[in-house]
């Protein structure tokens, strides 16, 4: 009698179960699980530079577009600068017109101030202190360029009788008349002035002494024809000239002393001229 064959013991699982029939224990040598640690380093490796190659993608493509911003943001700071600049200019240049003008001004105020102080208030010709400064520069101007030059010093005659008799607005009637006599007899480079009183100057140019001396006596013979009419009364006034011509060695306080003596000198020629008339 034939004993009965018995199956074959079935193996244990890793959980003590018994394997299905008909299955294998797959075994894993050392060399198969050395390969497939390296396959799977490498694939780390794989998708972590893959990784990194993305984000640094990321990054430029970000960098890229923030770059436009940033070029945008700095050519809006530096239009904004030279605008600022551009108006800072432009008040710069407007405060700098403004302070051209008034410079302007002030110096026009300057000048009108001069003038006003060099100008004899009632009859607008120089006073004594214009017609020094005058005559000062043109001793100057001799001393450079030698030229030639002459002053006549005129006293006019019967004023203060005008005065006494018919006030002082008929003394300035007369001194009117004189200056504009005057202004109108001599040449337009010359200068005339007031030098105080009934004192007036005249100053000459380019002429020798003996044309100083018969200007002057021209001068003398405009006023004298002069007639003025007060209270119904006619009345003449007259002038005494003296001369002094100007030199290299003039100075402006001999000018005038040496004129003033001469004028003097000819008053008292005229006053006996009047007398030895009368007789």
């Amino acid at each position: 009698m034939k004993k009965p064959t018995r199956a074959p013991a079935r193996a244990l699982d890793a959980k003590g179960r018994r394997q299905a029939a008909g299955t294998r224990r797959k075994t894993t040598t050392s060399g198969e699980a050395a390969r497939a640690g390296e396959k799977a380093s490498k694939a780390k490796s794989k998708a972590k530079a893959k990784s990194k190659a993305k984000s640094k993608r990321k990054s430029k493509t970000n960098e890229k577009s923030r770059r436009p911003t940033a070029k945008a943001a700095r050519a809006k700071s530096t239009a904004r600068a030279d605008a600022e600049r551009s108006r800072a200019i432009g008040r710069a240049k407007q405060t700098i017109r403004e302070l051209k003008a008034e410079l302007a001004d002030v110096h026009r105020r300057i000048a009108e101030l001069q003038a006003s102080a060099e100008t004899d208030f009632l009859l607008g010709i120089c006073n004594r202190r214009g017609f020094e400064r005058e005559l000062s520069r043109s001793i100057a101007y001799i001393k450079r360029y030698h030229a030639t030059a002459a002053v006549i010093l005129l006293d006019v005659d019967r004023l203060k009788p005008i005065n006494d008799t018919f006030g002082h607005a008929a003394g300035d009637e007369v001194l009117k008349a004189v200056a504009a006599s005057l202004a109108g007899i001599v040449r337009a480079s010359d200068v005339v002035g007031r030098l105080g009183g009934d004192e007036f100057a005249v100053l000459l140019w380019n002429l020798s002494e003996s044309d100083a001396r018969a200007k002057a006596q021209a001068l003398e013979q405009t006023i004298d024809g002069l007639s003025f009419s007060f209270a119904g009364r006619t009345v003449r006034a007259g002038a005494s000239a003296g001369v002094a011509t100007l030199s290299a060695q003039s100075d402006t306080r001999r000018v005038l002393e040496e004129a003033d003596a001469a004028m003097y000198v000819r008053k008292a020629q005229r006053r006996h001229e009047a007398t030895a008339a009368g007789a």
